[in-house]
């Protein structure tokens, strides 16, 4: 990295709520989580020097597309503001905050906002469905299954339990450590669900079958919600440190980061590592560039993962992909509690996507 990048503060909204039952609109989650964000952050509005967005289907879900000039009507101080908006389907977010990144490595500007943020449960489940399959090749892939991502992640299952084998024991021990994580997030969407005994299981009445093997508690949520963060450059941080009798070793700051883009085509993906122990390389090389870059020797080193478990199998992958264990080996990790809170290796001590929510453009902010 050029230099390093500070995180001033930020926020986000309560993935619970349904804005549209609220009578809101996507314009007004923009404008509380900017709000938000700027007030924990404690800077002036007008300080912001560039706007960037996540947010992947805004156009289908809600028929608006252009999203940046929002921060203008929410701040008169930023009608001019440079701003761009970003989709890289569940990536949204984060190649938002890469981008923020790159303006402010440049010397372009000093500080940066990002929303990321997604309305998503204004519409029925089958339609939903439809909107966030745009992420898949349409036409070529998923185009005769009700639900495309529920099949898809069935096929990524079927997959990884031929190379390896996969007993659905382990990945029901992934859905019921998430959902018990969200239960103590305040701003978890499931915070408040109850489960019957007996539904973390193949039981097809408590947790019925979605597409193969992917049955429900499988699933990460469709949710409303946005995040929003305020970046700054090491000289903007250390004038902020300085102003509140801070110390700027004691500010975060992002150490690493990670990207890499694979053919949009599943089968290629897979056809692309039939020779290899782990399904999607791309992805474990891009957890090990941000670790490199962040001057971390072994995942180990680090204290736990946020990880982006759409479905359990997802979570289950990156435990293996991290190189948290061997190839073929993410069972261990499951069944020796180290990715529960009280383990070596927390992962999604949120709740995930699971637990947490999923809206698809905030989650890489959030």
């Amino acid at each position: 990295m050029n230099q390093h990048i500070y995180i001033l503060g930020g926020a986000q909204t309560d993935f619970a709520r349904n804005w549209a039952r609220e009578g809101l609109e996507i314009f007004d989650m923009f404008a509380e989580v900017l709000r938000d964000g700027v007030a924990a952050a404690g800077i002036e509005p007008g300080q912001i020097e560039v706007g960037h967005v996540g947010n992947f289907v805004g156009d289908l879900f809600t028929g608006q597309g252009l999203l940046g000039g929002f921060f203008g009507q929410v701040y008169p101080e930023l009608a001019s503001l440079p701003t761009s908006r970003h989709e890289a389907a569940c990536a949204s977010g984060s190649i938002a905050v890469l981008s923020a990144m790159r303006d402010i490595e440049a010397g372009h500007y000093d500080l940066a906002c990002v929303v990321g943020l997604e309305l998503m449960r204004n519409v029925d489940g089958k339609t939903g469905a439809e909107h966030l399959g745009a992420a898949r090749w349409l036409g070529h892939e998923a185009d005769t299954c009700d639900f495309p991502w529920p099949h898809m992640f069935d096929r990524i299952a079927q997959e990884y339990d031929a190379r390896h084998g996969l007993d659905y024991e382990y990945l029901c021990g992934i859905s019921r450590i998430n959902f018990a994580n969200a239960a103590s997030n305040p701003n978890a969407q499931t915070r408040q669900w109850r489960f019957p005994e007996g539904c973390f299981s193949a039981d097809d009445d408590l947790n019925p079958v979605i597409d193969g093997s992917v049955r429900k508690l499988d699933c990460g949520q469709i949710t409303d919600g946005a995040a929003c963060v305020i970046l700054a450059s090491e000289g903007s941080a250390r004038q902020y440190a300085s102003d509140r009798g801070l110390k700027l070793d004691d500010m975060p700051r992002i150490k690493g980061w990670g990207h890499r883009s694979a053919p949009i085509l599943l089968e290629t993906k897979l056809t692309l590592s039939k020779d290899e122990p782990l399904l999607f390389p791309h992805a474990a090389a891009t957890m090990e560039d941000a670790r490199r870059r962040a001057g971390f020797n072994e995942v180990t080193d680090l204290d736990g993962l946020e990880t982006h478990d759409c479905f359990t199998i997802t979570e289950y992958m990156a435990i293996d992909h991290c190189g948290l264990t061997g190839p073929g080996e993410s069972w261990k990790a499951v069944a020796e509690g180290r990715i529960t809170p009280k383990g070596d290796f927390p992962i999604n001590p949120s709740g995930g996507l699971i637990g947490l929510g999923h809206p698809v453009g905030a989650t890489g902010v959030r």
